[in-house]
């Protein structure tokens, strides 16, 4: 399979079924690795579940065998169509580079990864997460995506939630924060009094569970400042776990503690909700065993 191959579909099936129908010239077996391989997409999204229903009118692809394994990422793919791709960003890992790091970010590897299966495509940076944040990270196939996107970034996104583990009991199972965030010529950001440098940060917290002097907290920000959630946290007098900058005695995972776990946004194209869910890492769950999230 040399080139592209787009298939319409004319009645309700399967996937599987319906590939094993259509494309006669390869088995069973093979059809099932393009599937695996992420050589499938249906109406430009990329599905790899075999009995992914199908309805009249859909479109499938076959990419090209040259798209299978090449440039694979190192960190999971959360979602991805003609015009969108989320991942699970590592903590530790850049979004994009700076002046110190141009070559070992997300958005390198994720250029790599389509431009693997798309030659000549590009992709743009939609939002950040800083370097020790892990979760949801979206990027844009296009530019005009990427504008409609970042030009109207606070009415697109429904919801911005974070798990963060925090050191101690927090003041409420449930709450809000609300200060004006000022940032010092060495780039620490605190909560001071309210100017014309100064920016309104909002954070609202909920309590998940605790375990051993810790505290898992469901945190959703209602303004996307810098190191937001990291300094109301220890507004609250319960620092993020490994953040040794804004006032943590401990580091229990040997990171900072922090997870942007779900992305709600209104895609533009659309219309509708897209909901992006990055699970949880390892390191939280033992740190918290049994939580019910």
């Amino acid at each position: 399979m040399d080139d592209r191959r787009l298939l319409t579909v004319e009645e309700e099936t399967t996937l599987l079924p319906f590939l094993l129908l259509r494309v006669r010239d390869k088995s069973r077996n093979t059809v099932k690795g393009l599937l695996s391989r992420r050589q499938v997409l249906v109406d430009g999204e990329v599905v790899t579940r075999f009995d992914a229903p199908l309805a009249p009118g859909q479109r499938v692809e076959l990419l090209p065998k040259d798209s299978a394994g090449a440039a694979e990422l190192p960190f999971p793919i959360l979602y991805e169509d003609t015009g969108l791709i989320a991942v699970d960003k590592p903590a530790g890992l850049l979004s994009m580079g700076n002046e110190r790091e141009r070559r070992r970010t997300a958005y390198r590897a994720v250029s790599d990864y389509v431009k693997a299966r798309e030659p000549g495509r590009r992709i743009f940076i939609v939002h950040r997460l800083d370097r020790d944040t892990s979760g949801v990270l979206v990027f844009a196939k296009d530019e005009k995506l990427k504008r409609a996107l970042q030009d109207n970034w606070e009415n697109v996104v429904k919801k911005r939630g974070y798990l963060a583990a925090v050191e101690g009991t927090l003041p409420q199972r449930e709450g809000m924060v609300r200060s004006y965030l000022h940032e010092t010529a060495t780039h620490l950001v605190y909560s001071g009094p309210r100017g014309r440098q100064a920016k309104e940060a909002v954070t609202r917290y909920r309590m998940v569970a605790e375990n051993r002097g810790y505290t898992l907290a469901a945190v959703e920000i209602d303004t996307g400042r810098k190191n937001q959630i990291r300094v109301h946290m220890q507004d609250l007098g319960c620092p993020i776990a490994g953040d040794r900058q804004y006032g943590a005695q401990t580091d229990p995972m040997g990171r900072l503690a922090l997870h942007a776990d779900v992305l709600v946004l209104t895609d533009p194209r659309t219309r509708r909700a897209l909901t992006l869910r990055a699970p949880l890492p390892i390191t939280f769950r033992r740190l918290f065993p049994g939580a019910a999230l």
